[in-house]
């Protein structure tokens, strides 16, 4: 297997740093087609990064989709892509997630803590940040790298103690000698017989080391049940975000939680799919007055994210579904509601009016509810046509004063001239109109 320079601008052969080059494989025909990247585990490695960030990479270079088999060890792009162009494309991940900075070292250590990625390099000691505008950069605050796991306290001490007595060895045979107690040197530090006083090995114990420890052990957990969270599959997922929301309606506290069950739903990726939850949980016959009550909860998870909008829609027609006596009546009103609460924006109302789907609840209801809805989706279009032709066509208007205080507004593009009067003028003075284009 032909290896390269892992930064590929140094040219010199006895560069240290190697990795292999990348072996892609197409399979598939048409539209199945996909790229295999062979030895991704070997490259992951040789970089000091999990492998599932350089396939990220790829697919948000690409426009791609990219797909993951842990336990096989096979990391596919979907379309069929060159390995000449997805090294160079390497190249780029290595330039901005694995050489340092300032010396360009790739023998860097990969941090990521409170939404942000540094690189530590082990070579120049420089820290720097990465720059969070590339769309890798979310996968990766969600994915974080797995931390080495520390050597035990127990093992330290006794590293500490071997080392005590090694030193004080060293010493007693230069200074000729010294007296030993049950076969050990006696170390003798000011009056201090523990051996542990700025030795270099010893464990800080004071309350804010303690604390300081404690606070990284449970970051570290932090982040490992997050990983392990997103592990899971979309059912579990779902089933925990619900039982997080049951659990903020039990204990009463809904109404105060919008920030914490966006956070959840982020958390565990179930953004797009939260509204159906939150509609199941929250919403009943009384469905109109139960959207406005919780406002901030839709507007948060809903702003900005057309999934998210399309989904509230989906438990609209279900909570219909489940009341058709209270709701059908109220479909108009509810779908109005949605948009002037800017809970769902116009765009994802017209699209939603225009398609009638079976998916979520039967084919006659379906019609039913997108036939009470079609006089606001019909006044949505119509708003919205307006508004682009009011753009295309914009007046040109011109002012002209005259003697009697009266003002006269023109529109020159149709050649028309209606005139507007203001003030107190006499109709008799309309002879000394001036106009600004006779000047």
């Amino acid at each position: 297997m032909a290896s390269v320079n892992v930064n590929r601008e140094v040219q010199d052969v006895f560069y240290r740093y190697k990795m292999p080059s990348i072996i892609a494989k197409v399979e598939g025909k048409g539209n199945g087609v996909k790229t295999v990247i062979v030895n991704m585990v070997d490259i992951a490695k040789a970089l000091g990064r999990p492998a599932t960030y350089t396939c990220k990479f790829f697919g948000c270079e690409l426009g791609a989709q990219t797909q993951f088999d842990l336990k096989h060890d096979r990391y596919i792009v979907n379309g069929s892509h060159e390995s000449g162009r997805l090294q160079e494309m390497l190249d780029v991940f290595i330039k901005k997630f694995v050489l340092c900075q300032e010396c360009d070292n790739p023998e860097t250590t990969m941090v990521v803590k409170r939404g942000t990625i540094g690189l530590v390099c082990k070579a120049c000691g420089n820290q720097s940040l990465v720059d969070l505008r590339h769309k890798l950069c979310t996968y990766i605050i969600k994915n974080p790298p797995q931390k080495d796991k520390k050597q035990k306290p127990g093992k330290e001490r006794e590293r500490g103690h071997s080392s005590e007595e090694e030193v004080h060895a060293t010493n007693g045979h230069s200074n000729g000698g010294t007296k030993k107690t049950n076969g050990h040197h006696k170390p003798k530090s000011n009056g201090v017989e523990n051996g542990f006083v700025d030795d270099g090995w010893s464990v800080d114990v004071s309350e804010e080391a303690v604390a300081a420890r404690l606070n990284e052990i449970s970051s570290g957990v932090v982040s490992l049940t997050m990983s392990e969270d997103l592990e899971r599959t979309p059912t579990e997922r779902a089933n925990m975000l619900y039982n997080f929301v049951k659990k903020s309606i039990d204990n009463g506290t809904i109404g105060n939680l919008a920030k914490e069950i966006l956070a959840e739903a982020e958390r565990l990726d179930m953004r797009s799919k939260a509204p159906l939850i939150l509609v199941e949980l929250l919403c009943n016959a009384n469905m109109r007055e139960q959207i406005k009550t919780h406002r901030s909860i839709f507007l948060r998870i809903c702003n900005e994210n057309k999934k998210a909008q399309k989904a509230l829609l989906c438990g609209f027609e279900k909570t219909v579904e489940l009341h058709p006596d209270a709701l059908l009546p109220k479909v108009a009103h509810i779908v109005k509601d949605l948009y002037d609460l800017d809970i769902i924006d116009e765009e994802v109302l017209i699209e939603w009016g225009e398609k009638k789907s079976k998916k979520n609840v039967s084919k006659e209801l379906s019609k039913q509810i997108h036939a009470k809805a079609a006089p606001v989706v019909k006044w949505l279009k119509e708003a919205e046509e307006e508004s682009s032709e009011n753009e295309e066509d914009e007046i040109e208007i011109e002012y002209t004063y005259r003697a009697g205080s009266q003002l006269r507004v023109e529109d020159k593009t149709n050649g028309n001239a209606p005139v507007v009067h203001a003030g107190n003028g006499d109709a008799e003075s309309g002879d000394d109109d001036l106009n600004i284009d006779d000047i």
